[in-house]
C-alpha cells in the first residue's frame, strides 16, 4: 500500500527553493565585495585601513598592493596586518643583518683611498637583504633610526639610519628594474625622523602627516645612487669596475631623456675673479664641451665686465648674494653662501658648480652621469665644494637655505656648510679636482703635476694676480706650498689660446702691480733660496 502524499511538501520546496537563493545572492554580494572594490571608493569601506594605506590605494590599480616592511617592530607590524582584510593586501617583513657595531662613519668616509688600484679599496660590509627571497613590492614601509646623541648643529652620521635608507632604496629599484622608470612605487616612513634626503629627495615627498610621510621617489635618480658605493671608502664607479658597461646602463640617459646640463660658477662681492671666470670658460671650450655655461653675478660685476664674461662663453643671470651667517663680518668667506643659488637653476637636470679660480685641462662631460652629490674629497671626510655635481629643484633650495642658520660650519664658509648638509656624498678621483697645494713649505722641488689630470685648482694666490714670468707665490715665504711654476704656465696657455680681446680683462691694476713688486723686494732682500725674485719679468701688463 503506498503511502499518503505529505500536505507540507508544497511549502517546504518554496521555503527551500527561497532560502538557496538568498543564499546565492548574499554569497555573490559577498564575493563582489571582496573582489570587486573600486580603488576609488575605498575610503566608504568600513575597515581599519591605515591612513597611508588609503592615500597610496587612491593611485594604485592594482587589486592587491605587496607591501614591504623594513625596521618595523613587531607590535607595529601586527597592528598593520591587522588593518587589512584577508587578500586585500599581502604584509611581508623584511629581514636584514644590522651592521657591525664597531663600523664607524670614518670606516665609510675614510681621508684617504688608493685611487689608482681599486682592488685595494675596501668597504666595510653594510648587510642588505636577499633580494631574491622578498621579490617586488609596490610600497616600503620603514621606520628610521633616530640617532641619540648627534651633536647640534652638525649633520647625522649613523651607519644604522644610512644602513635602513640604502635597503628601503634597493628594494624598491630591484622592484622596478624590469619596468619603466616612471611606474609608480612608494615608500611610508613611520614616525618622526625623517630619511636621509641624499637619497629620498625633498622632491619626491608625497604626502606628510607628521607622524608618518609617503614618498614616490624618481626611480631614474634612485638607481644611480644605490648603485654608488656605500661611502667614499671607494670611488664613485664607473671609475671602480673593468667592465662599466651593467652601471652605464642605469646610470646613462635613454633617448626619450634628455637632460638639461651646465656647468656654473659664480661671481660676487668685487671683480677680482672676472678673469679667471673668463680664463675657465675659455678652457672648458677648449676641451669641446657640449654644456651650457652660467655665470651667476651679483651686482658688483659691473657691465663691461658682463660684456666680457659673455664673450668668453657664459650665459649670464643676476643674483643677490647670500651672507654667510658663520663668517665674521668682513672675512674672506663673507658672502660665501651665495652659492647656495645654484640649487635654484632649475632649467637644468645637473649642474656641475666650478669656482672660478679654476681651469678644465680635460673634458668633464662624462661627469654628468653621477648623482648628486658627487665631489673630490678634502680632508677627512668631507668634500671639496670648489667642483661638485648638484641637482638643482625648488626644494632643495628651500632645504639648504632653511639650514643655514641651524647648520655649522667648520671654515664659517659654504665648504663647512654643504658638508653638515650633505653627510653621504659620492668620491670623484683626485684629479679631477686637483688642489695646487704641496704642503712642505720649506721643499723647493716641486712634484710634476700629474699628466692626465681633469682639473688644476689654483690655491693661494691666483695666476692673473701675479706675472705670467712665474708663480708669485714663491715671493711669499707662507705661500710657498701654493707655489708651482708648471701650474703656473697651465693657466697662462688657456689665456694665450683665448681670443686677443678677452685679454683686456685680465689687465693688473696700479694696485695689483705694485703688490707684486712689495712681495718681489722683500723676497728680494731676504734672498730667498728659490730665487725667483732675480727672475726679469717680461710681462707686458706690468706697470712701468
Amino acid at each position: 500500500m503506498g503511502s499518503k502524499p505529505s500536505k507540507r511538501k508544497p511549502f517546504t520546496t518554496l521555503s527551500l527553493t527561497f532560502l538557496s537563493l538568498t543564499l546565492m545572492l548574499i554569497i555573490f554580494r559577498s564575493f563582489r565585495w571582496k573582489i570587486e572594490v573600486p580603488r576609488k571608493n575605498i575610503n566608504s569601506i568600513s575597515v581599519r585601513y591605515p591612513e597611508w594605506y588609503r592615500i597610496i590605494a587612491q593611485k594604485l590599480a592594482q587589486k592587491r598592493i605587496r607591501v614591504g616592511l623594513v625596521n618595523v617592530n613587531n607590535e607595529t607590524s601586527e597592528d598593520i596586518g591587522s588593518a587589512f582584510v584577508q587578500g586585500e593586501a599581502e604584509i611581508v617583513k623584511v629581514n636584514f643583518n644590522r651592521a657591525a657595531d664597531h663600523i664607524q662613519w670614518g670606516h665609510l668616509f675614510p681621508e684617504w683611498i688608493d685611487e689608482d688600484n681599486p682592488e685595494e679599496q675596501k668597504c666595510p660590509e653594510i648587510p642588505m637583504p636577499r633580494y631574491n627571497d622578498y621579490g617586488e613590492f609596490d610600497v616600503i614601509v620603514a621606520s628610521i633610526p633616530c640617532p641619540i646623541g648627534a651633536e647640534k648643529g652638525m649633520g647625522i652620521r649613523d651607519v644604522f639610519r644610512l644602513q635602513v635608507n640604502l635597503v628601503v632604496a634597493n628594494l624598491l629599484v630591484r622592484s622596478s628594474f624590469e619596468y619603466h622608470e616612471y611606474e609608480m612605487k612608494f615608500v611610508v616612513f613611520l614616525g618622526s625622523c625623517s630619511p636621509m634626503w641624499e637619497i629620498f629627495r625633498c622632491d619626491d615627498l608625497f604626502w606628510d602627516d607628521g607622524a608618518w610621510s609617503i614618498y614616490r621617489p624618481d626611480l631614474r635618480r634612485l638607481k644611480q645612487k644605490v648603485l654608488m658605493p656605500v661611502g667614499t671608502c671607494q670611488l664613485a664607479r664607473p671609475f671602480t669596475e673593468s667592465g662599466q658597461e651593467g652601471w652605464r646602463r642605469y646610470a646613462l640617459n635613454d633617448a626619450l631623456y634628455q637632460p638639461r646640463e651646465a656647468y656654473v660658477t659664480i661671481l660676487h662681492s668685487s671683480e677680482a675673479y672676472v678673469c679667471g671666470a673668463i680664463a675657465l670658460a675659455q678652457s672648458i671650450i677648449q676641451s669641446n664641451s657640449t654644456k651650457d655655461l652660467v655665470l651667476l653675478a651679483d651686482d658688483s660685476i659691473s657691465k663691461k665686465s658682463l660684456q666680457g664674461l659673455k664673450a668668453a662663453g657664459w650665459k649670464i643671470k643676476r643674483i643677490t648674494r647670500i651672507r654667510s651667517p658663520h663668517a665674521a663680518k668682513g672675512a674672506y668667506n663673507e658672502w660665501n653662501y651665495s652659492k647656495l643659488r645654484i640649487w635654484h637653476l632649475i632649467e637644468y637636470d645637473k649642474i656641475i658648480f666650478i669656482d672660478s679660480d679654476f681651469i678644465v685641462l680635460r673634458n668633464l662631460d662624462e661627469f654628468f652621469v653621477y648623482p648628486q652629490l658627487s665631489a673630490v674629497g678634502n680632508n677627512g671626510h668631507i668634500f671639496n665644494s670648489g667642483l661638485m655635481l648638484v641637482e638643482p629643484s625648488k626644494c632643495a633650495f628651500q632645504v639648504v637655505m632653511g639650514k643655514r642658520f641651524t647648520m655649522a660650519s667648520y671654515n664659517g664658509g659654504d665648504q663647512g656648510f654643504l658638508n653638515e648638509v650633505f653627510t653621504w656624498w659620492h668620491r670623484w678621483p683626485g684629479r679631477v679636482n686637483f688642489l695646487k697645494f704641496f704642503g712642505n713649505t720649506y721643499d723647493l722641488i716641486r712634484p710634476k703635476i700629474p699628466m692626465n689630470l681633469y682639473t688644476i685648482h689654483y690655491l693661494g694666490v691666483k695666476p692673473w694676480m701675479c706675472y705670467k714670468d712665474y708663480d708669485c707665490n714663491w715671493d711669499v715665504v707662507g705661500f710657498h706650498k701654493f707655489a708651482s711654476d708648471l701650474a703656473h704656465e697651465k693657466w697662462w696657455q688657456v689665456y694665450d689660446a683665448m681670443p686677443k680681446k678677452l685679454r683686456p680683462y685680465c689687465e693688473l691694476s696700479p694696485r695689483m702691480d705694485a703688490r707684486i713688486k712689495k712681495w718681489r723686494g722683500k723676497a728680494r732682500n731676504a734672498s730667498l733660496p728659490d730665487r725667483h725674485w732675480e727672475i726679469r719679468v717680461k710681462d707686458p701688463r706690468m706697470h712701468a
